[in-house]
């Protein structure tokens, strides 16, 4: 009883804490996306007729549908029966009242690894049995397999996820100025120059509220501080003024001030506006970066067509950092250890789980054995390729810190990088200014 009464202000804690944000070879897989089998393969799971599982998640709307048919599919390799409830954008607030109350769901696909480590400390939720162990080691890289490892044991399986290492681009602009897709810091910064030169400003920033910004941050600190140093800065056992910060805040001030690159107004411009005018009839730039999201808001924003007018490449290396990428995902984790439940969590680690939403698209899976050739277009196939190729992959480490300084408009990571973006050559100053915003989120 201590634990059930523990975990709702555990829960709510983590509410304040976290905020946002290869193909299968099997006989039964086509390459046919209108066939309703297509990718499934049918698995060892137990009869489980007569039964019912809870499953809650974030999804609302179509990607609440599209994760259904993934649910159907087990309900009939099973028999089991699913029901699925949207937990909304109050995840932590909501298991918390659900775990409280006595009745969590079977399964939980959440957005936050930190609510994870919370859920597995406090006792919430069971670790991986070994039959779902098995599963994930046979299709996930070790980097998927740690992120879901709570104090040495296993507890998540990474179903869903988002990769925001992506730079975008007009292509008529960038043939027109002759360049190439750039691989590395320094190729990027002279493409920039060169499409300048050829008479459209290389790069469109919008600094909206401030996390476009932050992600900007975080992916050239994932390279120029590596893994470890990232996570030690997540949790502020660094401080904010470590010199790794300020050599990230460098390279960042000399791009973001450079006016002969950059189009002016990035600081009152909103993200969408930043794609519109990259990718708008007359462009008004030629790149925009920000997360695999950047295609809807082409197609919904623009006459564009991705893949063909628009395309990406990879955020580039630094001082030959390995392939990295910095994204979010959903999370699955079972609040018990029942047959029922591990049976879902085992098939949710299967390709069959990934490959039948992938098909459906709006939809990135790490699993490393999902059928590649299922995606809907090449831009999509290529994402989720980067992402599950990534050598190193770390969250979001904005949705890891104090929402108090890493998701609040007006305050923290946010107002900071918008303040360096109007003055960017203030290092020094910044790095003090996020240390002492940190300090006082992180209550230190």
């Amino acid at each position: 009883m201590q634990r059930r009464s523990s975990a709702l202000a555990i829960l709510a804690s983590a509410a304040l804490v976290l905020t946002a944000c290869s193909g299968n070879d099997t006989e039964n897989t086509t390459t046919d996306s209108s066939d309703p089998t297509v990718g499934v393969e049918d698995l060892d799971l137990p009869d489980l007729s007569g039964q019912t599982l809870n499953v809650a998640a974030d999804w609302s709307g179509a990607e609440q549908e599209n994760f259904e048919a993934v649910l159907d599919e087990f309900e009939r390799q099973t028999g089991a029966e699913t029901v699925y409830t949207s937990l909304g954008n109050n995840v932590a607030t909501t298991l918390g009242t659900q775990i409280e109350g006595g009745k969590p769901p079977n399964v939980a696909l959440i957005p936050q690894p930190g609510l994870m480590t919370q859920l597995a400390q406090d006792g919430s939720i069971s670790p991986l049995s070994d039959d779902v162990l098995e599963e994930v080691q046979a299709n996930y890289s070790d980097t998927w397999l740690d992120l879901g490892t709570v104090d040495g044991t296993p507890y998540g399986v990474w179903f869903k996820a988002a990769n925001k290492s992506t730079v975008w681009y007009n292509v008529a602009a960038y043939e027109d100025a002759g360049v190439e897709v750039p691989e590395t810091w320094d190729d990027f910064t002279t493409t920039l120059q060169t499409v300048s030169d050829s008479g459209v400003p290389g790069l469109v920033v919008g600094a909206d509220v401030g996390w476009p910004l932050t992600d900007w941050f975080e992916n050239v600190y994932l390279r120029t501080a590596g893994p470890e140093m990232y996570d030690q800065l997540a949790n502020h056992e660094i401080p904010w003024t470590d010199d790794s910060v300020k050599e990230a805040l460098t390279i960042l001030g000399e791009l973001w001030g450079n006016d002969d690159i950059v189009l002016t107004g990035g600081s009152q411009r909103t993200f969408p506006d930043s794609v519109t005018a990259v990718f708008r009839d007359t462009p008004e730039g030629a790149t925009v970066y920000e997360g695999d999201f950047v295609a809807g808001n082409i197609t919904d924003q623009t006459n564009a067509v991705v893949g063909e007018d628009a395309n990406f490449y990879p955020f580039p290396s630094i001082n030959d950092s390995p392939q990295s990428v910095m994204g979010a995902g959903n999370v699955a984790v079972a609040f018990d250890d029942s047959e029922a439940t591990q049976a879902l969590m085992k098939y949710l680690a299967s390709p069959t789980a990934a490959n039948i939403w992938i098909t459906k698209g709006g939809f990135t899976s790490p699993n490393q054995n999902a059928d590649m050739s299922l995606y809907p277009d090449d831009t999509s196939r290529d994402i989720a390729q980067q992402l599950v190729d990534a050598e190193v992959f770390r969250f979001d480490l904005s949705d890891l810190t104090p929402t108090a300084f890493g998701g609040t408009e007006g305050q923290g990571f946010w107002a900071e990088m918008i303040t360096f973006y109007q003055n960017p050559s203030d290092v020094d100053g910044t790095a003090q200014r996020l240390e002492d915003a940190a300090a006082s989120a992180y209550g230190g």
